[in-house]
């Protein structure tokens, strides 16, 4: 985890994956984390998921445009549409303002 700017903004992304296309899905995953590295205003991202397939992404943004844009880039939402067909039973997505952030590291 790294600390983030007051007032930048986290779109946090919470789903349960389907059993199908393992391979393809991380394949997917991976390519989408390179691409919304390079994206403008991108600071940053943390995930986690659990055994029964449950998983939530925080990515952070300087701001609410270049999260809207990374929202509307084609290749982001290709694989999206993949997504709904394929791996995620079902997903919520909310977004944030970043108001306070402390971090702490033993």
């Amino acid at each position: 985890m790294q600390l983030h700017p007051k007032d930048s903004i986290a779109v946090i992304f919470c789903a349960t994956r389907t059993a199908d296309g393992e391979d393809a899905y991380q394949a997917a995953a991976a390519a989408m984390a390179e691409l919304a590295s390079q994206q403008p205003g991108f600071l940053g991202e943390d995930h986690a998921r659990s055994a029964d397939g449950f998983g939530i992404t925080v990515s952070y943004w300087r701001d609410d445009d270049c999260a809207r844009a990374w929202r509307d880039h084609p290749d982001h939402a290709v694989i999206r549409e993949r997504g709904r067909g394929e791996w995620y039973s079902e997903y919520s997505l909310h977004v944030a303002r970043i108001e306070r952030a402390y971090d702490w590291q033993k």
